[in-house]
């Protein structure tokens, strides 16, 4: 795995031995992910493990999958030595000073069953360019494609990870609602819900846009808004700013094919 890999004699830094702190559903994926791309590593450990002497084993790196408000205080305990790491999109490497430090954060989305890293992407950060190759290693062992992301992006960043996987469920749950009031099941869903994905994916948000709003078939989206309204009142500002932000986007959608269409 890269930087984890190199003899100590080569001047490079080589971790022999990752301890992973916290045992939540990051933690568990990485260290059994890492396990099976070949990688040493002892945890998930217990939040205050001090990644030097873990149940007898030396560590060379210490990556803490704890809650961001956790990190300065976990890393406070960590024995000076080893580099030290964080899992967190927002945070900066500010809260593991005064230790050497790195950033890992996959762009891949962990529930209670997992997570599947191969093929996401991965915002690293290093203090030092030893740090940096570390975290880039470590990205790319799990077969992720490391980026870096300085600090004063890393909440827009992390914003736009939100709003692609957390808000998006959202949304998802609230045209749940809407179906079941109207005796569609979920399932009825998910073949447009990947559809719509596949083509932002391929087409990019203006040309895979379709629907009413898009048509610009605004007595449809007037009948949406009341049953909206009499069905899930609480959605309607939710429905409200959507359709705005829509109209907005479809509206670039034509400017830029008018603008394509102008050209000689």
């Amino acid at each position: 795995m890269g930087e984890l890999e190199r003899d100590r004699s080569s001047g490079a830094h080589a971790s022999r031995r990752l301890a992973i702190v916290g045992r939540g559903r990051l933690g568990k994926a990485l260290a059994a992910a890492l396990r099976a791309a070949r990688c040493d590593v002892a945890g998930p450990l217990g939040r205050g493990a001090d990644g030097r002497s873990t149940d007898g084993l030396s560590a060379d790196a210490v990556l803490l999958c704890v809650p961001d408000a956790e990190i300065s205080t976990a890393a406070s305990l960590i024995v000076p030595g080893p580099l030290v790491g964080h899992c967190s999109g927002a945070t900066t490497l500010a809260p593991l000073a005064p230790h050497e430090a790195f950033s890992l954060h996959p762009l891949m989305t962990v529930t209670p069953e997992g997570a599947r890293f191969a093929g996401a992407g991965a915002a690293i950060a290093g203090s030092t360019a030893r740090a940096t190759a570390l975290a880039s290693g470590l990205a790319t062992a799990l077969g992720m494609r490391p980026v870096v992301v300085a600090d004063h992006d890393r909440a827009a960043y992390h914003a736009a990870a939100s709003i692609a996987s957390n808000l998006l469920v959202t949304l998802e749950a609230a045209a749940e609602r809407m179906a079941m009031s109207a005796g569609v099941g979920r399932e009825l869903l998910l073949p447009l819900v990947r559809a719509t994905i596949e083509n932002w994916a391929v087409l990019g948000p203006e040309r895979s846009l379709t629907g009413p709003v898009a048509r610009g078939d605004d007595a449809t989206v007037a009948r949406q808004r009341v049953a909206v309204a009499d069905r899930a009142p609480d959605l309607l500002p939710v429905f409200d700013v959507l359709v705005e932000a829509t109209r907005r986007l479809a509206g670039a959608g034509k400017d830029a094919g008018a603008l394509e269409g102008s050209v000689t």
